[in-house]
């Protein structure tokens, strides 16, 4: 029954798109439905709990494209997120300077998409579809809109992977394919879907390196790091370590494992010098790394909001002292903004329900952590590793409420694997009381 009308909801966003966006919806659909159907394909054949899976995955891409349709109709990317009208002129700049059509480029266009600056992967890749398809922002969103929802069965296989239990990974799936926040930044020309993905995307391949030297594994994972470089290039260093670590805290400690760890980390070593992705990830590092930096990128945040806190225009996070000082406040804000007293405008007003929402899955979210940290320690440090560093970075360096509530998906698609655990065990413990009390009662 539930599976029908799934199936009913995608025929219906499938006519929806055609019927609102025309020619360019037909496509769209034609895009999203060839990456779906290699995505399905995957999921039969890797997945032993694939009904589940593909049902999960066609209702969370039937979500993603209805927003998208909505936003490319109403031309709402401004009050979305206005980044990707950026990406629609550097993809079409592209595109005639590939074609040799560009005569002259501003140069604030070019320097946005050199190789050099960061997120140059996003102009790239929306160029690229704009160069098969044509210049229609809707295509790149279709694409980003199934990269989401592919999000949520890897995710699957990361709790299962940890946990080995199949309830958990599949309140996790659930929770990254129908979140609010997961289906808005997924489901626009925005890189913060496709970051999201490949972030889960190295883990389950670090996951599965665990277990056995599986060289199409590496190198699903170096390409990962590469796309990850090549969007955000300060997120490509905390998977990095979260990788390393990974394999210096083994699940084996015998021989065995640890030759095989070592030449996992050797081969993925040489696979991103040989590839440049280390050298590239290092010159941007060194270019917009640094504490001074970090101080400019966060006053211009809260000075370019409404939306800014702490004090972040005059706070100097260059010093590293002020930067520890800043860290339990911006935590606050990174994990629990916008605050209901602190809404100033409707685009904050609207995220309110979801910010409840969250709220109230926090203590889910801390029992879980705590059974991780006690029992399955060993077996989820990547995803530990990872976004402690991720979180304490974006503590310190988030200077509004908007971006805070933006990137928050990075470290909430984690979280979620937490939540689901501390739901599982609620569920448990409540099946063992009703079943203890219905054994009383036979007596």
């Amino acid at each position: 029954m539930i599976g029908k009308l799934i199936l009913t909801l995608c025929l219906l966003t499938v006519v929806g798109t055609i019927a609102v966006a025309g020619t360019n919806g037909l496509l769209a659909v034609v895009i999203a439905g060839s990456l779906s159907a290699i995505c399905l394909g995957a999921i039969r054949r890797f997945y032993e709990d694939s009904s589940f899976i593909v049902y999960l995955f066609l209702l969370a891409l039937a979500a993603r494209m209805t927003l998208a349709v909505v936003i490319y109709s109403y031309e709402l990317y401004d009050f979305f997120g206005p980044d990707a009208l950026g990406y629609d002129l550097g993809g079409k700049t592209l595109v005639e300077l590939w074609g040799g059509r560009a005569i002259s480029v501003d140069p604030s266009i070019r320097s946005a998409i050199n190789m050099g600056s960061p997120g140059w992967g996003m102009h790239r890749l929306t160029a690229a579809v704009y160069f098969v398809f044509g210049p229609s922002i809707l295509y790149v969103q279709a694409v980003c809109c199934v990269i989401g929802a592919a999000t949520s069965p890897i995710v699957y296989a990361c709790a299962r992977n940890i946990y080995g239990n199949i309830r958990v990974a599949r309140y996790t799936a659930i929770g990254v394919a129908l979140f609010p926040s997961f289906i808005i930044w997924s489901s626009q020309l925005l890189k913060d879907g496709l970051v999201v993905f490949f972030i889960v995307l190295s883990i389950a391949m670090v996951l599965e390196l665990r277990k056995k030297v599986n060289y199409t594994a590496i190198a699903v994972l170096g390409f990962s790091l590469f796309a990850i470089g090549s969007l955000r290039f300060y997120i490509f260093y905390m998977v990095l370590a979260a990788v390393v670590s990974s394999f210096l805290i083994g699940l084996d400690t015998s021989v065995r494992s640890i030759v095989r760890r070592l030449v996992v980390v050797a081969v993925l070593g040489l696979a991103l010098a040989f590839t440049g992705v280390w050298q590239n990830a290092t010159a941007e590092f060194e270019r917009f790394g640094t504490f001074e930096r970090l101080k400019l990128s966060r006053q211009y945040a809260a000075s370019a909001s409404e939306s800014g806190f702490a004090d972040a225009e005059k706070i100097d996070v260059s010093d590293p002292i002020q930067a520890l000082w800043v860290l339990p406040l911006g935590f606050a804000y990174l994990m629990f903004a916008p605050f209901p007293w602190q809404v100033s405008n409707f685009r904050q007003a609207v995220t309110l329900p979801e910010t409840f929402l969250w709220w109230s899955l926090i203590p889910l979210a801390v029992w879980g952590l705590i059974f991780t940290l006690k029992n399955r320690l060993a077996a989820s440090v990547p995803v530990l590793v990872f976004t402690f560093l991720l979180t304490l970075s974006y503590s310190v360096y988030q200077g509004n409420v908007g971006t805070a509530y933006r990137q928050r998906t990075q470290i909430q698609v984690f979280v979620f694997m937490f939540i689901a655990v501390g739901a599982a065990l609620w569920v448990e413990r409540s099946e063992n009381q009703r079943m203890i009390e219905k054994q009383r009662r036979m007596r």
